[in-house]
Protein backbone atom coordinates (compact mmCIF):
# COMPACT_ATOMS: atom_id res chain seq x y z
CA UNK A 1 0.00 0.00 0.00
CA UNK A 2 1.39 3.57 -0.98
CA UNK A 3 2.62 5.32 1.97
CA UNK A 4 0.28 8.20 3.51
CA UNK A 5 0.75 11.37 2.14
CA UNK A 6 3.25 14.20 4.59
CA UNK A 7 1.63 17.27 6.05
CA UNK A 8 4.49 18.74 4.84
CA UNK A 9 4.32 17.77 1.28
CA UNK A 10 0.49 19.09 1.09
CA UNK A 11 2.23 22.16 3.18
CA UNK A 12 5.10 22.24 0.33
CA UNK A 13 2.40 22.75 -2.60
CA UNK A 14 -0.64 24.52 -0.58
CA UNK A 15 1.18 27.39 0.82
CA UNK A 16 2.49 28.50 -2.87
CA UNK A 17 -0.63 28.04 -4.31
CA UNK A 18 -2.31 29.62 -1.39
CA UNK A 19 0.06 32.75 -1.83
CA UNK A 20 -0.81 32.64 -5.83
CA UNK A 21 -4.21 31.77 -5.00
CA UNK A 22 -4.77 35.60 -3.55
CA UNK A 23 -3.58 37.56 -6.39
CA UNK A 24 -6.77 38.28 -7.81
CA UNK A 25 -8.29 39.05 -4.66
CA UNK A 26 -5.17 41.10 -3.98
CA UNK A 27 -5.56 43.45 -6.99
CA UNK A 28 -9.46 43.63 -6.07
CA UNK A 29 -8.55 44.75 -2.43
CA UNK A 30 -5.95 46.94 -3.47
CA UNK A 31 -8.40 48.45 -5.47
CA UNK A 32 -10.67 48.94 -3.26
CA UNK A 33 -8.27 50.50 -0.07
CA UNK A 34 -7.02 53.04 -2.56
CA UNK A 35 -10.35 54.36 -4.12
CA UNK A 36 -11.57 53.96 -0.79
CA UNK A 37 -9.47 56.92 0.34
CA UNK A 38 -9.72 59.45 -2.33
CA UNK A 39 -10.54 63.11 -1.70
CA UNK A 40 -13.10 63.18 -4.10
CA UNK A 41 -16.77 60.87 -4.39
CA UNK A 42 -14.89 57.54 -2.02
CA UNK A 43 -18.14 56.43 -1.36
CA UNK A 44 -19.30 56.02 -4.60
CA UNK A 45 -15.96 55.33 -6.22
CA UNK A 46 -15.96 52.31 -3.28
CA UNK A 47 -19.43 50.67 -4.54
CA UNK A 48 -18.08 50.70 -7.87
CA UNK A 49 -15.13 49.14 -7.82
CA UNK A 50 -17.36 46.77 -5.34
CA UNK A 51 -19.73 46.23 -8.41
CA UNK A 52 -17.55 45.70 -10.83
CA UNK A 53 -15.13 43.52 -9.02
CA UNK A 54 -17.85 41.23 -8.51
CA UNK A 55 -18.90 40.65 -11.91
CA UNK A 56 -15.41 40.09 -13.05
CA UNK A 57 -14.87 37.66 -10.48
CA UNK A 58 -17.77 36.23 -11.88
CA UNK A 59 -16.26 36.43 -15.47
CA UNK A 60 -12.99 34.71 -14.35
CA UNK A 61 -14.60 32.36 -12.22
CA UNK A 62 -16.83 30.81 -15.19
CA UNK A 63 -13.95 31.09 -17.89
CA UNK A 64 -10.91 29.86 -15.34
CA UNK A 65 -12.51 26.71 -14.28
CA UNK A 66 -10.01 25.91 -17.13
CA UNK A 67 -7.66 26.18 -14.62
CA UNK A 68 -9.36 23.36 -12.31
CA UNK A 69 -10.49 20.83 -14.96
CA UNK A 70 -6.52 21.05 -16.44
CA UNK A 71 -5.09 20.28 -13.66
CA UNK A 72 -7.17 17.18 -12.62
CA UNK A 73 -6.58 15.63 -16.42
CA UNK A 74 -2.79 16.29 -16.10
CA UNK A 75 -2.98 15.24 -12.10
CA UNK A 76 -4.30 11.99 -13.22
CA UNK A 77 -2.04 11.30 -16.15
CA UNK A 78 0.70 11.68 -14.08
CA UNK A 79 -0.95 9.39 -11.29
CA UNK A 80 -1.30 6.83 -14.27
CA UNK A 81 2.05 7.73 -15.85
CA UNK A 82 0.57 8.69 -19.43
CA UNK A 83 1.55 12.24 -19.51
CA UNK A 84 2.55 12.50 -22.91
CA UNK A 85 -0.85 11.24 -24.09
CA UNK A 86 -2.17 15.00 -22.74
CA UNK A 87 0.15 17.26 -23.54
CA UNK A 88 -1.41 18.88 -26.61
CA UNK A 89 -4.81 19.07 -24.42
CA UNK A 90 -4.14 22.34 -22.10
CA UNK A 91 -2.89 24.53 -25.55
CA UNK A 92 -6.47 23.70 -27.64
CA UNK A 93 -8.60 24.15 -24.03
CA UNK A 94 -6.92 27.00 -23.43
CA UNK A 95 -7.57 28.23 -27.02
CA UNK A 96 -11.17 28.04 -26.82
CA UNK A 97 -11.92 29.61 -23.64
CA UNK A 98 -9.77 32.70 -24.34
CA UNK A 99 -11.92 33.23 -27.62
CA UNK A 100 -15.14 32.21 -25.87
CA UNK A 101 -13.87 35.38 -24.15
CA UNK A 102 -13.46 38.06 -26.42
CA UNK A 103 -17.20 37.42 -27.32
CA UNK A 104 -18.30 37.99 -23.55
CA UNK A 105 -15.98 41.26 -23.41
CA UNK A 106 -17.87 42.16 -27.12
CA UNK A 107 -21.35 41.81 -25.55
CA UNK A 108 -20.78 43.30 -21.91
CA UNK A 109 -18.22 47.03 -23.07
CA UNK A 110 -21.15 47.73 -25.74
CA UNK A 111 -23.60 47.10 -23.44
CA UNK A 112 -22.02 48.01 -19.70
CA UNK A 113 -24.66 50.60 -19.19
CA UNK A 114 -27.51 48.34 -19.15
CA UNK A 115 -25.14 45.27 -17.49
CA UNK A 116 -24.87 47.71 -14.17
CA UNK A 117 -28.11 49.61 -13.78
CA UNK A 118 -29.43 45.41 -13.69
CA UNK A 119 -27.07 45.60 -10.26
CA UNK A 120 -29.47 48.27 -9.14
CA UNK A 121 -26.64 51.03 -9.72
CA UNK A 122 -27.79 54.64 -11.15
CA UNK A 123 -26.42 58.17 -11.12
CA UNK A 124 -22.90 59.12 -10.34
CA UNK A 125 -22.97 54.91 -8.94
CA UNK A 126 -23.71 53.70 -12.44
CA UNK A 127 -20.72 56.16 -14.22
CA UNK A 128 -18.08 54.88 -12.25
CA UNK A 129 -18.70 51.48 -12.75
CA UNK A 130 -19.06 52.04 -16.53
CA UNK A 131 -15.54 53.65 -16.48
CA UNK A 132 -14.18 51.07 -14.19
CA UNK A 133 -15.43 48.13 -15.97
CA UNK A 134 -14.58 49.47 -19.42
CA UNK A 135 -11.05 49.43 -18.51
CA UNK A 136 -10.50 46.38 -16.32
CA UNK A 137 -12.74 44.07 -18.81
CA UNK A 138 -9.79 43.86 -21.37
CA UNK A 139 -7.49 41.96 -18.76
CA UNK A 140 -10.01 38.89 -19.33
CA UNK A 141 -8.47 37.54 -21.95
CA UNK A 142 -4.73 38.00 -20.19
CA UNK A 143 -5.93 36.59 -16.60
CA UNK A 144 -7.66 33.41 -18.47
CA UNK A 145 -4.33 32.83 -20.07
CA UNK A 146 -2.64 32.62 -16.65
CA UNK A 147 -4.81 30.70 -15.35
CA UNK A 148 -5.10 28.05 -17.53
CA UNK A 149 -1.09 27.85 -17.22
CA UNK A 150 -1.40 27.84 -13.36
CA UNK A 151 -3.15 24.90 -14.45
CA UNK A 152 -0.98 22.84 -15.98
CA UNK A 153 1.73 24.17 -13.28
CA UNK A 154 -0.38 22.35 -10.85
CA UNK A 155 -1.88 19.39 -12.59
CA UNK A 156 2.58 18.74 -12.86
CA UNK A 157 3.04 18.72 -8.74
CA UNK A 158 4.54 22.42 -8.89
CA UNK A 159 2.97 25.27 -7.39
CA UNK A 160 5.78 27.34 -7.00
CA UNK A 161 5.74 28.78 -10.20
CA UNK A 162 2.52 30.35 -9.91
CA UNK A 163 3.28 32.12 -6.99
CA UNK A 164 6.23 34.05 -8.83
CA UNK A 165 3.97 35.20 -11.23
CA UNK A 166 1.19 36.25 -8.44
CA UNK A 167 3.57 37.94 -6.38
CA UNK A 168 4.94 39.62 -9.69
CA UNK A 169 1.34 40.74 -10.33
CA UNK A 170 0.47 41.66 -7.14
CA UNK A 171 3.00 44.17 -6.27
CA UNK A 172 3.02 45.81 -9.80
CA UNK A 173 -0.47 46.17 -9.05
CA UNK A 174 -0.18 47.94 -5.88
CA UNK A 175 2.94 50.03 -7.17
CA UNK A 176 0.98 51.13 -10.22
CA UNK A 177 -3.10 52.15 -8.27
CA UNK A 178 -0.58 54.33 -6.10
CA UNK A 179 0.85 56.07 -8.94
CA UNK A 180 -2.48 56.26 -11.15
CA UNK A 181 -5.24 57.25 -8.47
CA UNK A 182 -3.48 59.31 -6.58
CA UNK A 183 -1.04 60.60 -9.13
CA UNK A 184 2.41 62.12 -9.03
CA UNK A 185 2.99 65.37 -8.97
CA UNK A 186 5.13 66.47 -12.13
CA UNK A 187 4.50 63.44 -14.13
CA UNK A 188 1.54 61.61 -14.11
CA UNK A 189 -1.91 63.49 -13.22
CA UNK A 190 -4.79 61.72 -10.47
CA UNK A 191 -6.80 59.52 -12.29
CA UNK A 192 -8.88 58.32 -9.38
CA UNK A 193 -11.31 55.29 -10.14
CA UNK A 194 -9.60 55.29 -13.60
CA UNK A 195 -6.36 54.96 -12.90
CA UNK A 196 -7.11 51.67 -10.66
CA UNK A 197 -9.09 50.06 -13.44
CA UNK A 198 -5.40 50.95 -15.68
CA UNK A 199 -3.47 49.59 -12.78
CA UNK A 200 -4.67 45.84 -12.82
CA UNK A 201 -5.06 45.87 -16.51
CA UNK A 202 -1.10 46.57 -16.30
CA UNK A 203 -0.55 43.72 -14.09
CA UNK A 204 -2.48 41.09 -15.90
CA UNK A 205 -0.60 41.86 -19.27
CA UNK A 206 2.33 41.02 -16.93
CA UNK A 207 1.70 38.71 -14.91
CA UNK A 208 0.44 36.64 -18.37
CA UNK A 209 3.47 37.37 -20.01
CA UNK A 210 5.55 35.64 -17.55
CA UNK A 211 3.62 32.56 -17.33
CA UNK A 212 3.88 32.12 -20.77
CA UNK A 213 7.63 32.12 -20.90
CA UNK A 214 7.86 30.69 -17.26
CA UNK A 215 6.18 27.62 -19.13
CA UNK A 216 7.81 27.59 -22.14
CA UNK A 217 11.24 27.07 -20.38
CA UNK A 218 10.08 24.79 -17.39
CA UNK A 219 7.92 22.15 -18.58
CA UNK A 220 7.68 20.13 -22.27
CA UNK A 221 3.89 21.25 -22.62
CA UNK A 222 3.24 24.25 -25.40
CA UNK A 223 0.82 26.30 -26.22
CA UNK A 224 0.88 25.93 -30.02
CA UNK A 225 -2.03 23.90 -30.87
CA UNK A 226 -1.87 20.89 -32.57
CA UNK A 227 -4.76 19.56 -34.76
CA UNK A 228 -6.58 17.55 -34.39
CA UNK A 229 -8.31 17.47 -30.98
CA UNK A 230 -7.22 15.44 -28.35
CA UNK A 231 -9.47 12.35 -27.69
CA UNK A 232 -9.88 13.96 -24.20
CA UNK A 233 -10.97 17.20 -25.15
CA UNK A 234 -14.50 16.18 -24.92
CA UNK A 235 -13.68 15.00 -21.13
CA UNK A 236 -12.23 18.18 -20.62
CA UNK A 237 -15.43 20.07 -22.24
CA UNK A 238 -17.60 17.85 -20.48
CA UNK A 239 -16.01 18.57 -17.07
CA UNK A 240 -15.34 22.14 -17.82
CA UNK A 241 -19.55 22.39 -18.76
CA UNK A 242 -20.32 21.43 -15.57
CA UNK A 243 -18.08 23.63 -13.55
CA UNK A 244 -19.29 26.47 -15.66
CA UNK A 245 -22.80 25.78 -14.74
CA UNK A 246 -21.34 25.96 -10.93
CA UNK A 247 -19.66 28.45 -11.39
CA UNK A 248 -23.18 30.44 -12.75
CA UNK A 249 -24.75 29.08 -10.06
CA UNK A 250 -22.54 30.38 -7.57
CA UNK A 251 -22.41 34.33 -9.40
CA UNK A 252 -26.11 34.00 -9.18
CA UNK A 253 -25.53 33.94 -5.14
CA UNK A 254 -23.14 37.35 -5.61
CA UNK A 255 -25.68 39.03 -7.86
CA UNK A 256 -28.49 38.67 -5.48
CA UNK A 257 -26.05 39.33 -2.61
CA UNK A 258 -24.48 42.56 -4.85
CA UNK A 259 -28.48 44.02 -6.16
CA UNK A 260 -29.42 43.61 -2.60
CA UNK A 261 -26.79 45.86 -0.75
CA UNK A 262 -27.14 48.03 -3.28
CA UNK A 263 -30.94 48.62 -3.33
CA UNK A 264 -30.17 49.70 0.68
CA UNK A 265 -27.73 52.45 -0.34
CA UNK A 266 -24.04 53.68 -1.13
CA UNK A 267 -23.19 52.82 2.38
CA UNK A 268 -24.56 49.66 2.52
CA UNK A 269 -22.83 48.81 -0.84
CA UNK A 270 -19.75 50.44 0.73
CA UNK A 271 -19.64 48.15 3.63
CA UNK A 272 -20.64 44.78 1.71
CA UNK A 273 -18.23 45.60 -0.97
CA UNK A 274 -15.46 45.98 1.91
CA UNK A 275 -16.78 42.81 4.09
CA UNK A 276 -17.07 40.66 1.03
CA UNK A 277 -13.75 41.63 -0.34
CA UNK A 278 -12.08 40.12 3.14
CA UNK A 279 -14.21 36.96 2.66
CA UNK A 280 -12.60 36.81 -1.16
CA UNK A 281 -8.94 37.06 0.47
CA UNK A 282 -9.33 34.75 3.29
CA UNK A 283 -11.38 32.31 0.73
CA UNK A 284 -8.36 32.26 -1.79
CA UNK A 285 -6.16 31.74 1.33
CA UNK A 286 -7.99 28.25 2.25
CA UNK A 287 -8.30 27.96 -1.03
CA UNK A 288 -4.64 27.01 -1.23
CA UNK A 289 -5.25 24.39 0.66
CA UNK A 290 -8.07 23.42 -1.91
CA UNK A 291 -5.33 23.42 -4.84
CA UNK A 292 -3.11 20.69 -3.18
CA UNK A 293 -6.65 18.89 -2.61
CA UNK A 294 -7.32 18.54 -6.20
CA UNK A 295 -3.60 18.14 -7.66
CA UNK A 296 -3.06 15.30 -4.50
CA UNK A 297 -6.51 13.72 -4.73
CA UNK A 298 -6.08 13.75 -8.96
CA UNK A 299 -2.88 11.79 -8.76
CA UNK A 300 -3.98 9.53 -5.75
CA UNK A 301 -6.85 8.42 -7.74
CA UNK A 302 -4.99 7.80 -10.69
CA UNK A 303 -3.05 5.88 -8.81
CA UNK A 304 -6.02 3.86 -7.50
CA UNK A 305 -4.52 4.90 -3.90
CA UNK A 306 -8.00 4.76 -2.69
CA UNK A 307 -7.12 3.92 1.41
CA UNK A 308 -4.24 7.13 0.96
CA UNK A 309 -6.95 9.07 -0.45
CA UNK A 310 -9.18 8.90 2.43
CA UNK A 311 -6.39 9.93 4.88
CA UNK A 312 -5.62 12.73 2.96
CA UNK A 313 -9.00 14.04 2.83
CA UNK A 314 -9.30 13.81 6.39
CA UNK A 315 -6.11 15.41 7.29
CA UNK A 316 -7.02 18.13 4.48
CA UNK A 317 -10.25 19.16 6.31
CA UNK A 318 -8.51 19.30 9.66
CA UNK A 319 -5.85 22.17 8.63
CA UNK A 320 -8.83 23.89 6.34
CA UNK A 321 -10.40 24.06 9.81
CA UNK A 322 -7.75 24.96 11.21
CA UNK A 323 -6.79 27.66 9.17
CA UNK A 324 -10.21 29.10 9.13
CA UNK A 325 -10.40 29.12 12.92
CA UNK A 326 -7.01 30.87 13.06
CA UNK A 327 -8.33 33.73 10.32
CA UNK A 328 -11.42 34.13 12.47
CA UNK A 329 -9.51 34.80 15.69
CA UNK A 330 -7.19 37.57 13.52
CA UNK A 331 -10.44 39.01 12.02
CA UNK A 332 -11.97 39.19 15.73
CA UNK A 333 -8.40 40.95 16.95
CA UNK A 334 -8.32 43.70 14.00
CA UNK A 335 -11.68 44.30 13.80
CA UNK A 336 -11.98 47.71 14.00
CA UNK A 337 -8.52 48.69 12.31
CA UNK A 338 -9.34 47.10 9.38
CA UNK A 339 -12.72 48.47 8.67
CA UNK A 340 -10.88 51.63 8.57
CA UNK A 341 -7.70 50.73 5.72
CA UNK A 342 -10.89 50.56 3.18
CA UNK A 343 -13.08 54.15 4.84
CA UNK A 344 -13.14 56.74 7.01
CA UNK A 345 -17.15 57.59 6.27
CA UNK A 346 -18.80 56.84 9.37
CA UNK A 347 -22.09 55.23 8.60
CA UNK A 348 -19.78 52.76 6.08
CA UNK A 349 -17.87 51.88 9.29
CA UNK A 350 -20.79 51.31 11.68
CA UNK A 351 -22.56 48.98 8.78
CA UNK A 352 -19.13 46.96 7.88
CA UNK A 353 -19.01 46.70 12.05
CA UNK A 354 -22.10 45.33 12.27
CA UNK A 355 -21.86 42.58 9.93
CA UNK A 356 -18.34 41.63 9.64
CA UNK A 357 -18.54 39.04 12.88
CA UNK A 358 -20.59 36.69 10.49
CA UNK A 359 -17.96 36.90 8.05
CA UNK A 360 -15.40 35.30 10.58
CA UNK A 361 -17.75 33.07 12.23
CA UNK A 362 -18.46 31.74 8.42
CA UNK A 363 -14.26 30.95 8.06
CA UNK A 364 -13.78 27.71 9.21
CA UNK A 365 -17.41 26.35 7.75
CA UNK A 366 -15.68 27.73 4.47
CA UNK A 367 -12.81 25.64 4.78
CA UNK A 368 -14.68 22.77 4.37
CA UNK A 369 -16.78 23.52 1.52
CA UNK A 370 -13.52 24.51 -0.63
CA UNK A 371 -11.38 21.46 0.61
CA UNK A 372 -13.92 19.65 -0.80
CA UNK A 373 -14.56 21.32 -4.02
CA UNK A 374 -10.85 20.57 -4.39
CA UNK A 375 -10.91 17.06 -3.81
CA UNK A 376 -13.71 16.99 -5.69
CA UNK A 377 -11.86 18.74 -8.94
CA UNK A 378 -9.10 16.68 -8.46
CA UNK A 379 -11.50 13.28 -8.65
CA UNK A 380 -12.74 14.59 -11.44
CA UNK A 381 -16.54 14.84 -10.26
CA UNK A 382 -17.65 18.14 -11.60
CA UNK A 383 -21.13 16.92 -12.13
CA UNK A 384 -21.37 16.33 -8.22
CA UNK A 385 -19.94 19.82 -7.93
CA UNK A 386 -22.63 21.32 -10.32
CA UNK A 387 -25.37 19.57 -8.67
CA UNK A 388 -24.77 20.63 -5.10
CA UNK A 389 -24.40 24.44 -6.02
CA UNK A 390 -27.34 24.82 -8.05
CA UNK A 391 -29.44 23.01 -4.68
CA UNK A 392 -27.42 25.56 -2.27
CA UNK A 393 -27.87 28.35 -4.22
CA UNK A 394 -31.91 28.16 -5.65
CA UNK A 395 -33.25 26.17 -2.82
CA UNK A 396 -31.39 27.76 -0.31
CA UNK A 397 -29.60 30.75 -0.48
CA UNK A 398 -32.10 32.68 -2.77
CA UNK A 399 -35.45 32.08 -0.86
CA UNK A 400 -33.52 32.83 2.22
CA UNK A 401 -31.93 36.07 1.30
CA UNK A 402 -35.57 36.98 -0.47
CA UNK A 403 -37.37 36.04 3.07
CA UNK A 404 -34.93 38.43 4.95
CA UNK A 405 -35.08 41.24 2.54
CA UNK A 406 -38.87 41.01 3.13
CA UNK A 407 -38.08 41.49 6.90
CA UNK A 408 -35.91 44.32 6.96
CA UNK A 409 -32.56 42.46 7.60
CA UNK A 410 -30.83 44.63 5.84
CA UNK A 411 -26.93 43.23 4.96
CA UNK A 412 -27.76 41.02 8.04
CA UNK A 413 -29.96 39.20 5.92
CA UNK A 414 -27.29 38.53 2.92
CA UNK A 415 -24.69 37.18 5.23
CA UNK A 416 -27.13 34.89 7.24
CA UNK A 417 -28.39 33.57 3.52
CA UNK A 418 -24.96 33.48 2.61
CA UNK A 419 -23.88 31.35 5.93
CA UNK A 420 -26.64 28.75 5.14
CA UNK A 421 -25.32 28.56 1.63
CA UNK A 422 -21.81 27.47 2.98
CA UNK A 423 -23.55 24.62 5.18
CA UNK A 424 -25.58 23.38 2.23
CA UNK A 425 -22.94 23.36 -0.17
CA UNK A 426 -20.37 21.34 1.97
CA UNK A 427 -23.01 18.92 3.77
CA UNK A 428 -23.43 16.35 0.52
CA UNK A 429 -19.53 16.83 -0.31
CA UNK A 430 -18.42 15.38 2.86
CA UNK A 431 -21.26 12.41 2.50
CA UNK A 432 -20.35 11.36 -0.72
CA UNK A 433 -16.64 11.46 0.09
CA UNK A 434 -16.64 8.97 2.91
CA UNK A 435 -19.28 7.13 1.74
CA UNK A 436 -17.60 6.38 -1.80
CA UNK A 437 -14.07 5.79 -0.41
CA UNK A 438 -14.67 4.13 3.10
CA UNK A 439 -15.93 1.56 0.71
CA UNK A 440 -13.29 1.42 -1.81
CA UNK A 441 -10.61 1.12 1.28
Amino acid sequence: MKKAIKISDIQKLAIPALISGIAEPILSITDTIIVGNIPENATISLGAVGIVGSFISMLIWVFGQTRSVIASIIAQAVGQKNLKEIETLPAQGILIIISSSFLIIILTYFNSENLFKFYNASGNLLQFCIDYFNIRVWGLPFTLLTIGIFGIFRGLQNTFYPMIIAIVGASLNIILDIAFVYGIDGFISPMYIKGAAYASLIAQITMAVIAVILLYKKTNIKLAVKLPFNPKIKSFLGMFGNLVIRTASLNVTLYFCNAFATKYGDEFIAAYTIAINLWFLVAFIIDGYSSAGTILSGKLYGEKSYGVLMKFGNDLTKIGIKIGIIMCVIGFIFYYPLGKIFNNNAVVLQEFYNIFWIILAMFPLCSIAFIFDGIYKGLGWMKDLRNVLLFSTFIVFVPFVVLFDHFNLGLHGIFYAFTLWILARSIPLIIKFKKTFNKLS
